[in-house]
């Protein structure tokens, strides 16, 4: 009796691995950020709550550092073909793409962290929509710092705008090339993974970047000075998934990932501490050797400002189809 016994329990265990084991499902996850930045730490997190909320039905496995190649600005495109099941999506980076969410939210246009979470329930909104066109599906948001974009230079001090007109800067979004140029600076886009490369061999001469991930990227090893020029609250990234493969995936499933990406939001859209953390990481980028050099001009600041502004109007009229109605969507939700 007591064999039969052992060895029906031990066909019942058998037969709930084999039960678990038909319906698990691995998710490759595309994150172009380095294993060194907060968002990535959050999104092993996100990953661990996933697997655990599925109860191992579910496990997410991170691709950081864009190691599956594949490009920022093709997200849209390789994602709903297979190419990876999952990814991370900034607006900014699929502006080509997707115009009108490369216009949603650009920098330079909210100057404090209460008109940004005024604007953030109507930004996901029309990311959701924007995205579905893609067959992509959102299926939860981490929101970004309110970041303090800073110019790094390799050679010279650079702490204002005439300064600035006599070097060649780095870029990551077409509206800060666009906003540079009103002001008379040679902006260029150059991709994270190339800016190292591209500050050391004097390809440009100034990069664009918050002090605050500065370390992520090895920036006091090609940069001799900073300077605070810009206030950065952004668009938050999208948790992407092909609509298809989530369509495909059983309901308690799709509970996990929901319910892990909505403790992911509730973790990172949080804005108290953003300023005390940006003036530790420019202390620590001077103990490394960079010399801080405060911040541009007030004037200098308003000019850019202005300038980003008319570039964002400028921009959404540009993209056309329903970009002009997202921006004032976007104006009205902060009260303007």
């Amino acid at each position: 009796m007591k064999t039969s016994m052992q060895r029906l329990a031990l066909g019942l265990a058998g037969s709930i691995y084999l039960t678990v084991a038909a319906h698990a499902v691995e998710l490759r996850f595309n994150n172009p950020l380095p294993e060194t930045r907060p968002e990535t730490k959050e999104l092993t997190r996100f990953a661990q709550d996933v697997q655990r909320n599925s109860g191992g039905e579910v496990t997410i496995k991170l691709y950081n550092g864009g190691s599956l190649g594949i490009k920022d600005a093709d997200v849209l495109q390789v994602l709903p073909r297979g190419a990876v099941d999952m990814s991370l999506i900034w607006a900014n980076y699929v502006s080509r793409d997707a115009p009108a969410l490369g216009t949603l939210l650009v920098q330079g246009v909210i100057g404090t962290v209460d008109e940004l979470k005024r604007a953030l329930p109507v930004v996901r909104q029309i990311q959701d929509a924007e995205l579905k066109e893609w067959n992509i599906t959102a299926v939860g948001y981490l929101a970004i710092p309110m970041l303090e974009a800073s110019v790094f230079c390799r050679d010279a001090p650079v702490k204002t705008l005439a300064e600035l007109k006599t070097k060649k800067l780095r870029v990551w979004a077409k509206e800060q090339v666009a906003a540079f140029r009103r002001l008379g600076v040679a902006a260029q886009i150059i991709g994270q993974a190339d800016m190292y490369v591209a500050l050391k061999t004097g390809v440009v001469d100034c990069a664009i970047y918050p002090a605050l991930y500065a370390h992520t990227v090895n920036m006091h090893e090609v940069a001799k000075y900073g300077a605070f020029l810009y206030p950065m609250p952004s668009a938050p990234y999208a948790l992407g998934v092909a609509t298809d493969k989530w369509n495909a995936l059983p309901d308690a499933q799709r509970r996990a990932i929901t319910k892990a990406a909505e403790d992911t939001w509730t973790r990172t859209n949080e804005y108290t501490n953003d300023h005390r953390r940006e003036l530790a990481a420019r202390e620590a980028l001077e103990t490394k050797g960079v010399k801080w050099l405060g911040d541009f001009p007030e004037a200098d600041r308003k000019k850019f400002l202005d300038a980003m502004s008319l570039t964002w109007a400028d921009l959404s009229q540009e993209a056309g189809g329903r970009a002009p109605a997202n921006r004032e969507a976007v104006l009205k939700a902060m009260g303007r």
